[in-house]
């Protein structure tokens, strides 16, 4: 007679989220904050005028884009939390985003840094490449936006120190 053994054998199903889609995520979150109060303090319709313009979709404030608008919006916010991961991740201050609030401070630090290249230097250059008429000055100086930006940082350092692997 044969004996028959049984074993039982532990499978756990689990998805890990990567980093990049933590900073993703983070990014977008961050996008839909600074849209809503960019779409209640900026008096300039800039997320469904010069955003789709930036992308050769014509909008005007009578003729708004606000859909195409948010999508792009939303993407930038995306692709601008990847690469915060890319540098706290793995990057040079690493080191210094070993706590979730020194990750969230990274991220508002983060916020005015992107404010300071893309909003201030390369939106008013890049609206006037594709002949905007309504294209900010060099520089483009905003506090509001400023703030929004560091808003936006903040929202994502805070997310992705909440999701991170």
């Amino acid at each position: 007679m044969a004996s028959d053994t049984t074993s039982q054998t532990a499978v756990a199903n689990r998805t890990s989220i990567q980093p990049w889609q933590a900073g993703a995520v983070g990014g977008v979150l961050g996008s839909v904050v600074f849209g809503a109060l960019m779409m209640t303090m900026i008096p300039d319709p800039v997320l469904e005028v010069a955003i789709p313009n930036m992308y050769g979709i014509e909008a005007t404030p009578a003729n708004p884009a606000e859909l195409a608008g948010w999508v792009i919006h939303l993407s930038h916010g995306a692709v601008i939390g990847v690469v915060f991961v890319a540098l706290v991740h793995r990057g040079p201050i690493a080191t210094w985003t070993d706590s979730s609030l020194k990750t969230a401070l990274t991220g508002l630090l983060y916020g005015v840094v992107v404010w300071a290249t893309l909003a201030v230097l390369v939106m008013p250059v890049w609206l006037d490449a594709v002949g905007f008429p309504g294209a900010p000055p060099l520089p483009n100086v905003s506090e509001l936006s400023l703030v929004g930006h560091a808003v936006y940082g903040l929202v994502l350092g805070t997310v992705y120190a909440l999701i991170r692997p």
